[in-house]
């Protein structure tokens, strides 16, 4: 018998992440530790024994180190030195398991039974590495194999209990799912996945399961990870696209397509679909992009394109629909604002934002009962909810103030009404009321006071900065209620007639 010594780099040398690297594999870093660093068995000629010799010595340091791609670029020259060393192989497969390539290991590990058949450490691996990826036959014949050489090996007799255990519940599964009872099915499916992480057709079967009964983000995450367990997966590429589109994400849709197309750049489905997608992800794109810059109507334009573009999906229907509440809000077309945050609240109804867009639309309508309602609705599913709780203080303020000084009714406007529209309504009525109209006694009183009215209503209403004073309920002409705000009034309240400041109207 040989004597083996290896010199083991110190842990206490090496960084977190290598120690952590080497634990993954550490039953196996043992058996390597354990063996011969030189060419067994090689049949490689002399004059290259010096150079697969370090080959194996530096990968193997390497590896205890944690840099495990390094150390696989020392086996595979090993390897290629000499394919008759068992070592070599194990070494590398020990290598591609670590990197989670089980695929890549399995013929390395078979090179190594074929080379050694009484390699014990290599056939238990590889009986794990096949029941990871559900060949529950290869498995049971691997583990048959290494209680048959060591009779006492409880790993081995633990397996073959299991295994055909296993097989049944993958049959019991498969008939649940004929007899669409997909909801027992599924923690079947946990289990044996649990002890088959590598096999993608039960997470496969479990995605089937998981639609079936209209879970498709439990779904999607099955499916995610057997694009990587199955090489050229084009079709697991085009049902994830499809599916992330159906739930309305179009971002991460567009990803899987990709991936479909990279793989196959003629396939003629994904190319289709990819087509669909990448129009419908733009108009949402460029809706967004003129919202965050407040261009409400342009917004409106391009998610009605959109809504063309996909009406049968639901998920973007929602979508759609709850962004064209927020931008008819903001834009004050308060009839349909109201008519779409409706619809948005029949399919959700504690939708927040839907709640406030809405309320903002019945302010803007003056319908202070209803505004109040929605706010308080909003504050009720959500009690830290900022935007409701500052809007039922505004409708409150508001409908104080409807009950004092109205500057829109002064000037018999909308609280929409544009800047062109409050001038407009300006010069007719300061024209009919203006006292010189009116010969001296009550009425030319009276239009006085009408007079300052309008002049205030103009005032403020054609003052960005004013109006929106005005809008969240404050009266910015109203020096008693600004002090008492903390926000002492600029300028001074105007007197056309008398002492104060005087105006000058002029009409074209």
């Amino acid at each position: 018998m040989l004597n083996i010594h290896i010199p083991v780099p110190s842990i206490g040398l090496l960084s977190t992440s290598s120690i952590h690297n080497v634990m993954r594999y550490f039953p196996l870093l043992l058996v390597l530790i354990d063996l011969h660093l030189e060419c067994v068995s090689s049949g490689a000629p002399k004059s290259s024994e010096a150079d697969i010799k370090e080959h194996l010595n530096m990968g193997t340091k390497l590896l205890a180190a944690g840099q495990l791609a390094e150390a696989l670029s020392h086996f595979h020259a090993a390897c290629e030195e000499d394919p008759d060393n068992y070592l070599a192989f194990f070494k590398r497969a020990t290598i591609y398991l670590a990197m989670g390539k089980s695929r890549s290991a399995l013929p390395d590990l078979d090179r190594v039974v074929q080379l050694k058949p009484d390699f014990i450490a290599a056939r238990s691996q590889r009986a794990n590495l096949f029941l990871k990826l559900g060949d529950f036959d290869a498995s049971f014949a691997d583990f048959e194999s290494i209680l048959h050489a060591d009779s006492s090996n409880q790993e081995a007799q633990e397996k073959l209990n299991l295994i055909p255990a296993m097989k049944q519940n993958l049959s019991h599964v498969d008939t649940l799912m004929s007899d669409g009872d997909f909801e027992t099915a599924i923690p079947i499916l946990g289990l044996l996945i649990d002890t088959c992480p590598w096999d993608p057709k039960l997470r496969e079967k479990r995605a089937d399961c998981y639609l079936a009964i209209g879970e498709i983000h439990k779904a999607i995450h099955d499916l995610r990870p057997t694009t990587r367990m199955r090489s050229d997966n084009t079709e697991g590429f085009l049902k994830l696209a499809q599916l992330n589109y159906k739930v309305g994400d179009d971002e991460e849709s567009l990803v899987m397509i990709r991936e479909c197309l990279k793989l196959d750049q003629d396939h003629k489905e994904c190319f289709t679909f990819y087509k669909k997608v990448k129009k419908l992800s733009k108009q949402l794109q460029n809706a967004q992009e003129f919202i965050n810059n407040k261009q409400y109507d342009e917004a409106i334009d391009k998610l009605g394109a959109a809504l063309k573009t996909e009406s049968a999906v639901d998920a973007f229907n929602q979508r759609i629909e709850s962004q064209l509440c927020l931008c008819h809000s903001k834009a004050k077309h308060t009839n349909e604002a109201i008519s779409i945050c409706s619809t948005v609240l029949q399919r959700d109804p504690e939708n927040l934002e839907a709640l406030c867009d809405r309320a903002e639309a019945y302010l803007l309508n003056e319908d202070f009962d209803k505004a109040l309602a929605d706010f308080q609705q909003a504050q009720n599913i959500d009690g830290e909810h900022r935007r409701s709780q500052e809007g039922v203080k505004r409708v409150q303020k508001m409908a104080k103030q409807a009950k004092k000084r109205d500057y829109y009714k002064i000037l018999g406007i909308k609280r929409t009404a544009t800047k062109r529209e409050i001038t407009k309504a300006y010069r007719k009525l300061a024209a009919q009321w203006h006292p010189d109209n009116f010969e001296e006694g009550a009425k030319k009183e009276a239009a006085q006071v009408k007079f300052i009215d309008i002049a205030a209503a103009k005032e403020v209403l054609s003052d960005p900065e004013k109006r929106q004073m005005f809008d969240r309920g404050e009266d910015p002409l109203d020096a008693e209620e600004q002090a008492e705000r903390n926000n002492p009034f600029q300028g001074h309240p105007f007197h056309p007639f008398g002492g104060g400041a005087h105006f000058k109207f002029h009409f074209p």
